[in-house]
Parts: C-alpha cells; structure tokens; sequence
C-alpha cells in the first residue's frame, strides 16, 4: 500500500463579499442594479404611479407641519407645501426632494446584491426607512433655515443635503452589505 499525499488547497480569501454558492459578479450586480433603477424609475413616471408619490409627498410635508407644531412652530400645511405663518416663507415638497430617487437607488442595490429574500426584505426595510428620517430632518430643517438666510437656504438645498442624502444611501447599502456579509457561514475547507 502506497501513501499519497493529497496537495493541500489554501482557500483564497475573496476579493468582494459574497454569500456561499452565490458569488458577486461585479457585472452582474452592475446589470441588475441599472436593470432595478431603471424599471423603478420607469415606473414611478407612470400616469398610475404619480397620485401615489404625490401622496406620499403630501404626507411628509403634513408630518413635517405637525412636528413644527410640537416643537412650538408656527406652519401651515397646504398639499406639498410647508408654509411659516408669520413670515410667508414657503417650502414645497417635489419629486426630488421626497427621497423616492434615493430610495430606489438602495431597493436597485439591494435587489441586485447577492442576498437571501429575507435580508433583502429587511435591507428595503430598515434602509428606507433610514433615508427618510434624514429626509425629514432634511425637510425641516431647510423649512427653518430658508427663513433666516436664503442664499444658506440655496447652498444647503441644491449642494448640502443633496449630497448628504446621497452619502446616507450609499452608507445604508454599504452597513447592509456588510451584515449580509459577516451574516453568511464560512466556507468550509476542503476535506
């Protein structure tokens, strides 16, 4: 009887994350991320789909209103707009400024990441709701802030917050990859 010895096979540490069986091609994620983003976006400029958003928009704006009440503001709810009492100062809630296109762009990232269903469901979730809290925040705090320095107001509003919402959902998909990451069990060595 001969002994053989087997070579031995160092697993090599990959490059990107991954889930067992299910590795990320980074073209792969690529396509069906733009695949997502752009059905998604398609969709959200749908005659049937715009009452909703619209509706959704109306409903952060009244949800901004009553917060500023609480705090002891002084806002009016007009549909999409927000506007302070005393001074006039107006803000209105429009498609760009509802966080539906950072929103979609997670769901796109999420939904072409290789994941389970379940941590999909719980990345749209907990991801969503993540971008609109700092939505909101953003939201009021442009209300407060276009009443007492406009030229403030215009920098915060195009440059600012644009690009800090941008950072949130890049930061949330990234946070949510690495759970799915650290979450998937380690491959075992072969035997």
């Amino acid at each position: 009887m001969q002994l053989t010895k087997r070579p031995s096979v160092k697993p090599s540490a990959p490059a990107v994350a991954h889930v067992p069986g299910r590795p990320l091609h980074p073209l792969r994620f690529l396509a069906l991320f733009a695949l997502c983003f752009l059905l998604l976006f398609g969709l959200s400029l749908a005659p049937f789909v715009k009452p909703a958003i619209l509706a959704f928009s109306q409903m952060l704006v009244k949800a901004s209103g009553a917060f500023i009440g609480l705090c002891g503001g002084n806002a009016m709810v007009e549909g999409a707009v927000l506007r302070d009492r005393s001074t006039g100062f107006a803000i209105e809630m429009k498609n760009g400024c509802n966080a539906i296109d950072v929103t979609f762009l997670l769901w796109s990232a999420v939904l072409a990441f290789p994941a389970s269903w379940k941590q999909k469901a719980k990345g749209i979730l907990w991801g969503t709701l993540a971008i609109h809290v700092v939505n909101f925040v953003r939201f009021v705090s442009l209300f407060y802030l276009g009443q007492y320095n406009l030229s403030l107001f215009e920098f915060a509003h195009a440059y600012l917050w644009q690009s800090l919402i941008l950072l949130d959902t890049l930061v949330v998909f990234w946070l949510w990859a690495q759970l799915v990451s650290r979450s998937a069990p380690a491959p075992h060595a072969a035997q």
